[in-house]
């Protein structure tokens, strides 16, 4: 068998198509490819090709793990979660896992420092929730812990932030309160929150 002709994909620059005998064989990343030392007129027997095989489906899966973690921070879990649902096999998703994390791509605290982080930005939020939020990305509890430990936000005003917010939404004192312990802020904050605007109304 001969590799034919090696050609940059047009949708995917960074990829190259690997023709075999004059068909498409396997796609291959730029770094993959020149990892490879592969050539044009390169001669192959049947156990290199299913080799480098392996090498493109692995090579593959990197790189869309790569686009998933690029979009946005991700947890361990999370990316194992996707990988698992591409039906990439476990050794070569750990692999994968190992790569980003020597990337620094990877990692619990960044992704649980980012989390609260943005979502402080978009609203208020009980760090209460935001602890629920972190369990459900299967976040270890010590970083969850410390990451909460470091928040410097005042619970309190975060609340008189919602309170200000939603009372017109909620202008019944008892459903806006079961509406605020819904979002994790506790029943004694909550009606001292309450308390103290009404003083200040």
């Amino acid at each position: 068998m001969k590799i034919t002709s090696i050609k940059q994909q047009v949708k995917r620059p960074d990829r190259y198509s690997i023709y075999i005998d004059g068909k498409f064989s396997f796609g291959l990343s730029e770094g993959a490819l020149v990892a490879a030392r592969l050539a044009s007129g390169q001669e192959i027997d049947s156990s290199q090709l299913a080799a480098l095989k392996d090498t493109a489906a692995e090579d593959r899966a990197f790189g869309n793990a790569l686009r998933y973690v690029a979009m946005r921070p991700r947890s361990e879990w999370e990316l194992g979660s996707y990988l698992q649902r591409k039906k990439v096999e476990e050794p070569v998703a750990e692999g994968i896992c190992k790569r980003l994390r020597d990337l620094g791509l990877l990692n619990d605290q960044a992704f649980a420092d980012a989390w609260v982080a943005n979502r402080r930005l978009l609203k208020p939020i009980s760090k209460r929730k935001l602890r629920q939020e972190l369990q459900q990305k299967r976040v270890p509890v010590s970083i969850i812990e410390e990451v909460l430990r470091n928040d410097e936000t005042d619970e309190r005003d975060v609340l008189k932030e919602l309170i200000a917010k939603k009372r017109q939404r909620y202008p019944d004192d008892l459903k806006l309160m079961q509406y605020l312990v819904r979002q994790g802020y506790s029943y004694d904050n909550v009606r001292a929150s309450l308390h103290s605007q009404d003083f200040e109304e």
